[in-house]
Parts: structure tokens; C-alpha cells; sequence
């Protein structure tokens, strides 16, 4: 009768921990980390001689940070999203410490958790995450050493 007990009780906590193992496994599998792009930036000899250019010829809706894209998301198509176009003056600082003249913005889910598991799949992170009324925002190196910002909205 011991011995029953004692290997309904072994089962029941090997099943226990295999469910709770294989419900960690799929949240972090499932863990959304990119869930679109927020924003396009590049380096150019004139950002607002290039502005102009876009608005003219292309039709940008421009503004002092160059076009912001509006777009709906989710299945009701109900919660507004963004992407933003920018263009930089070819001597800006902001890429740095990337050598191209570009730098791509990708929207997140959960920038916190998203930054624990990047540290700990040694990716470089550039700085530290910041807040603002629009957002949580951070940088980090590529594999190539490209910057990218990542963007946590506030909506």
C-alpha cells in the first residue's frame, strides 16, 4: 500500500512538472518579439530638401520628423498603429555605433521581457531603456552590427 502511495505521489508531481515545463516552452516560443515596423530612418546630404522631394513626388504627408504612417491593426481593424519615415543628416550620430546609413525601428510587444531575453541570448544592447509619453524605446547591435531600435507604443 506504501509503495502505491508513493509512486501515485512520484507520477502525479513528474506530470505536474512536465505540464508546467512544456507551459514555459510554449510561452516562450509563442512570446510575440517583432509585431511590425516602426519606422524607416536613413542618412541624406538634405533631410529637408529630401522631404520636400517625397511630398512632392510622392505625396508624403510630411511633418518637422518626416511622415508618419497611420494604420489600423488587430482583427476588428480598431487600434490605431504607426510607422514613422525619417530622413537624417548624413552627419548625424544617432545610427552610431553602426557605420550604415540606416536604422530600422521595429514595434514590440513587451520591450522588458523582450530585453531580459535578448541579454540573455547575448545580444548587445546599446543602451538603456528609455520612456517617454509615446513609448519605451531601446537599441541594439545586429548581427552585423546594424542599429536597431526597438519600440514598445504606449497605445
Amino acid at each position: 500500500m506504501k509503495k502505491t502511495i508513493v509512486f501515485t505521489v512520484a507520477l502525479a508531481t513528474t506530470f505536474c512538472l512536465g505540464v508546467a515545463f512544456k507551459t514555459a516552452t510554449i510561452k516562450e516560443e509563442t512570446m510575440k518579439k517583432v509585431t511590425g515596423i516602426g519606422g524607416i530612418f536613413f542618412k541624406c546630404k538634405d533631410p529637408k530638401k529630401m522631404t520636400e522631394w517625397y511630398k512632392i513626388h510622392l505625396g508624403l504627408d510630411v511633418n518637422p520628423y518626416g511622415a508618419t504612417f497611420e494604420w489600423y491593426e488587430g482583427a476588428d481593424g480598431k487600434k490605431k498603429g504607426q510607422t514613422q519615415w525619417t530622413p537624417f543628416k548624413e552627419s548625424t550620430t544617432y545610427f552610431e555605433p553602426s557605420t550604415k546609413d540606416f536604422m530600422i525601428n521595429y514595434r514590440v510587444a513587451n520591450l522588458e521581457a523582450l530585453v531580459a531575453q535578448l541579454k540573455s541570448e547575448g545580444v548587445t544592447i546599446v543602451d538603456k531603456l528609455e520612456t517617454y509619453d509615446y513609448g519605451k524605446f531601446i537599441h541594439i547591435l545586429d548581427a552585423e552590427g546594424n542599429k536597431i531600435e526597438l519600440w514598445e507604443p504606449l497605445d
